[in-house]
């Protein structure tokens, strides 16, 4: 079944996570956050649900009528006791901001960015798992390490990337006061980006999805929603999330679906006044390059890049990363001629135009954030938020549109692995981590009269 928005009854009463290892309770309590939990008792209660298949405006052809109940049960199976999961022995710290205010929670809000393998890309590409152990491959295992991870964290709004199996996904985050839905990729590919949400702090006022195919742009897809904090609906906000396409050498095809997302999501974000912007997503390019210096700077001029390198993606085998201390090879040549009429129109949206822009002003809260050496690089983004046997380094990224009044700020940030650490696992996912890629998780707060 092809669903684009589910919208199920919450269940009554609060489900209590119990923390294997010493966890603060607290979710504003700074300290480490380890990687394992379990499910108590009260969460293997069976539970009568209904739900309803909608469509985005932006493809009526999903749209359904039809809706459903049916008995769940918790697929996870119970645990008599918390010994029965490893303790995690990765541990990730929570930073601050410099410029963090004192201020309500009630003004606070946690994103989280978190492309979790499909499960099919598991299986297809072996290849890049070669140093993982079968039973970490498995969906099963990593769908519990994946559910955990993200109700231990408890964040208001979820984004995830290259989701197939999205109602396994769907049934347990319910259970913890979650809404979702989910744009699936076009053509023949099963996966596709989801956005869950907390149902008791937000509510949803419009989604968009965006289908790249449209546009002639690939079949990657991307979803837009304005949310409204219940308890004070002076406070909205626009959250996008991407996949962009990850071939390397189609950097006009990155680039056009990146300017298309900041134009729409710029569009939606006026209609409802201007609202502020989170944009999350897998974006399939480093911090070093020009598709990242394009979303931070407005602007790029294509003509003085080669499209196969507008993403940074090349040579970033773990080795190499290694031996040249984590910084990618910049080798940028002026080749006009690489690039065709219509690869300058998917770049630019205009037909004699070498200047790709975006209406947005944009910011990372990585990289707004300042981190350790350990973990950070040259721009102050993450040295890796993904790493297998073919890859290491940045490509998840959390932007957030700045302005100088009535915006929003991150308050702090979770920070990622040490390369040394994230070496150890000899690959992802790995015993504590069900996937390829890390979870990136910023809290923002609601700045003066925002």
């Amino acid at each position: 079944m092809r669903c684009l928005a589910c919208s199920w009854s919450r269940p009554s009463g609060s489900s209590r996570i119990s923390f294997a290892g010493h966890l603060s309770s607290g979710f504003h309590h700074r300290a480490p956050l380890l990687l394992s939990l379990s499910f108590p008792s009260s969460c293997d209660a069976s539970l009568l649900v209904s739900c309803s298949s909608t469509s985005g405006p932006s493809d009526p052809k999903d749209s359904s009528n039809r809706s459903y109940s049916r008995k769940w049960h918790n697929p996870l199976p119970r645990r008599r006791h918390a010994d029965q999961m490893p303790t995690s022995r990765i541990a990730r710290d929570w930073i601050d901001s410099d410029t963090s205010p004192v201020s309500q929670d009630s003004d606070r809000f946690t994103v989280v960015s978190y492309n979790i393998l499909g499960d099919r890309n598991s299986s297809y590409h072996k290849d890049l798992y070669s140093n993982v152990s079968f039973p970490y491959l498995k969906w099963g295992y990593r769908k519990r390490l994946i559910c955990e991870e993200l109700i231990r964290l408890r964040p208001d709004i979820i984004c995830m990337q290259e989701v197939d199996k999205y109602f396994d996904l769907f049934s347990i985050m319910e259970k913890a006061g979650y809404s979702g839905s989910y744009k699936r990729r076009t053509g023949d590919n099963i996966d596709g980006c989801a956005m869950f949400w907390k149902t008791d702090r937000f509510r949803v006022l419009e989604r968009e999805n965006i289908e790249f195919s449209q546009f002639g742009m690939r079949d990657n897809v991307a979803q837009l929603s304005v949310l409204e904090l219940r308890k004070s609906k002076s406070r909205k906000l626009l959250v996008g999330n991407i996949h962009v396409l990850y071939n390397p050498s189609r950097g006009d095809v990155k680039l056009g679906q990146i300017r298309s997302l900041c134009s729409k999501a710029h569009i939606l974000s006026k209609k409802w006044g201007d609202i502020p912007i989170v944009l999350g997503g897998d974006y399939n390019s480093l911090p070093q390059s020009p598709l990242y210096n394009f979303l931070a700077s407005a602007e790029l001029n294509i003509m003085k890049h080669d499209k196969r390198e507008l993403s940074g993606q090349r040579n970033r085998l773990p080795n190499q990363v290694l031996e040249t201390g984590s910084k990618p090879s910049n080798t940028v040549t002026s080749i006009s001629s690489s690039w065709t009429n219509e690869e300058i129109r998917l770049a630019t949206g205009q037909e004699n135009s070498y200047w790709a822009v975006h209406p947005l002003k944009l910011h990372s809260s990585y990289a707004s954030v300042k981190g350790s050496i350990n973990t950070r690089d040259s721009v102050g983004e993450p040295l890796a938020t993904s790493y297998h046997s073919k890859f290491l380094g940045t490509v998840d990224y959390l932007w957030y549109k700045h302005l100088y009044s009535d915006g929003i700020a991150p308050a702090r940030v979770l920070d990622t692995l040490p390369i040394d650490v994230l070496c150890k696992t000899r690959g992802l996912p790995c015993q504590e981590l069900g996937s390829d890629h890390l979870a990136l998780v910023s809290e923002f707060f609601f700045e003066p009269n925002g």
